[in-house]
């Protein structure tokens, strides 16, 4: 038997409901790291918040992880 949501009424389309704000911290991979005193880990911090802003990601892979840090200046 297939309900459909006109006969479940606690079904919630999230897709549907605009009035939500998207704000950078729903996308924030790392919560914890801005509880630290280390200034370094939060710009590294903040610029994957960034990116996954500009890239519009909620997660970034290890790659993408370097790219931000090079963009920081890191190099090997």
């Amino acid at each position: 038997m297939q309900q459909t949501s006109e006969q479940n009424p606690t079904f919630v389309d999230r897709r549907s409901n605009t009035s939500t704000s998207h704000s950078g911290n729903e996308r924030r991979q790392f919560a914890s790291s801005y509880q630290t005193f280390r200034p370094e880990v939060i710009e590294l911090a903040e610029a994957v918040d960034q990116y996954k802003l500009r890239h519009r990601r909620r997660f970034i892979t290890f790659e993408e992880l370097y790219d931000v840090m090079v963009e920081l200046g890191y190099h090997k």
